[in-house]
């Protein structure tokens, strides 16, 4: 049924078979997985976004198709071939002059973005390394305004989160980035179960002022 809500487009397609040509793991978001992304840029009217981890930049068409017109998305991504991979995906489905994908770890380029003096973003994405989700989260809240929306995958673990006996370092660290959310006063947050052809896993969803 996701096929008919989220239908794959040419550019699309292309993105995906791309990035498995080249040898990518196959761990982008899933079709109704990136529409719901588009879903809640578009709803909140997204005119500049930030993207943690944008693979083979599936999740990135997604997202700037969403940006108004003169929006602008700034995504970072660690491994220079996944980078290499994501702006041939991205500059064939026409969002090359909307996306400015940056290569490097992110929390090596946050100080240059922030020397920018980039934002306040509108929505947020955060897909990269588990490990440091909590702190992409904090860096994106300082770079939030009321009304944004900070998304953050992959937060479930498969169950794994409510097993207080796994110490595993992403497990424990999307404990963290829960336990941030529900202690800090300027977001409103909750996580949904996600499923779909990888099994199950979740995002979290933060309003920023809600």
């Amino acid at each position: 049924m996701g096929g008919l809500l989220a239908p794959h487009d040419e550019a699309l397609e292309a993105a995906v078979e791309g990035s498995e040509r080249a040898g990518l793991p196959g761990i982008q978001v899933s079709p109704p997985q990136g529409k719901l992304l588009y879903l809640l840029a578009k709803t909140i009217g997204a005119r500049a976004i930030l993207e943690f981890g944008t693979l083979g930049g599936y999740s990135t068409i997604w997202l700037a198709r969403a940006l108004s017109a003169d929006g602008r998305l700034i995504t970072l991504e660690a491994d220079p071939g996944y980078a290499e991979v994501a702006r041939e995906n991205v500059d064939r489905a026409g969002l090359g002059g909307v996306v400015d994908l940056r290569v490097g770890r992110a929390l090596e380029l946050l100080p240059g973005l922030a020397a920018e003096d980039v934002g306040p973003f509108d929505l947020t994405f955060i897909d990269a390394d588990k490990d440091h989700s909590p702190d992409y989260f904090e860096w994106a809240l300082e770079r939030s305004r009321p009304g944004s929306l900070i998304v953050i995958d992959n937060v479930v673990r498969a169950g794994a989160l409510v097993d207080l006996h796994d110490d595993e370092p992403r497990i424990v660290a999307q404990r963290r980035l829960h336990e941030m959310v529900a202690a800090e006063p300027r977001v409103s947050g909750t996580t949904i179960q996600t499923v779909g052809g990888k099994g199950y896993d979740g995002f979290t969803l933060a309003l920023v002022g809600g």
